[in-house]
């Protein structure tokens, strides 16, 4: 008689707190449960993940739980490996740095291998900065697009944001990006100098800490304002032409 095939284990997208704090603030408890139950774990950073481990008190000693590091250095052969425990019966979580896996993170390189090799994939409730920025906004949250990483090089920032400032208008659509903590100030001196008066420039940063700051104005209305402290805080912009 031939032995019964091993059932496959799930992939779990793990979304983390955008900040070393309020966890269970942000974090329903069934998604702390279903966490605590997971011993496999696919990391973007393992330093900050097992931090994270420690503070929700995964029951297992964090030494005894296997990490694998999925990063914008990995190679697209080693994906493969990453999946190895979920065909011995075993789930796998999968741990951005912060927020939720999988948007604008590279795990979703893994998520598309496992949704080839048939296997269930389950997305957790938890924080997204991209979400939450466009829900405090007051823009609009029929028509939006996320562009990552706007260029680092002056001009060719400049020359972005225009393009998407009449993205926007013409598609009456919330465009949203990032940038590196330490030219957030840059990047917003670059909007307020070159989009039309009447954009409207959502900032917000530190989203969902204690120090969280939302804020809409006009590019008209930021020219006349105290310039905001952006400098090396994790912030998010979306503007609608």
């Amino acid at each position: 008689m031939s032995n019964q095939a091993v059932k496959l284990g799930k992939l779990y997208l793990v979304p983390t707190s955008l900040g070393q704090q309020n966890y269970e603030w942000v974090l329903p408890i069934q998604v702390t449960q279903k966490i605590h139950q997971l011993n496999h774990f696919v990391v973007e950073n393992e330093k900050t993940a097992r931090q994270f481990l420690a503070n929700i008190q995964h029951p297992t000693p964090i030494r005894q739980i296997n990490f694998t590091v999925l990063d914008e250095h990995t190679l697209p052969s080693a994906l493969e490996d990453m999946l190895t425990p979920l065909f011995s019966g075993f789930d796998v979580g999968v741990l951005s740095e912060a927020g939720c896996p999988a948007i604008a993170d590279p795990g979703a390189d893994l998520v598309q291998l496992a949704q080839t090799k048939s296997i269930t994939c389950v997305p957790l409730v938890g924080p997204s900065s991209i979400i939450l920025s466009l829900m405090a906004s007051g823009l609009n949250g029929q028509q939006f697009a996320f562009h990552g990483y706007l260029p680092a090089e002056k001009s060719q920032r400049i020359e972005k944001i225009t393009a998407l400032e009449n993205e926007s208008k013409q598609k009456k659509q919330t465009q949203i990006f990032i940038e590196t903590p330490y030219r957030n100030q840059h990047l917003f001196q670059d909007l307020i100098s070159n989009c039309r008066d009447e954009t409207r420039l959502c900032v917000a940063k530190n989203i969902s800490l204690s120090d969280e700051w939302i804020v809409t104005k006009t590019v008209k209305n930021w020219r006349q304002s105290e310039m905001p402290e952006l400098h090396k805080q994790p912030a998010i912009f979306l503007l609608l032409a």
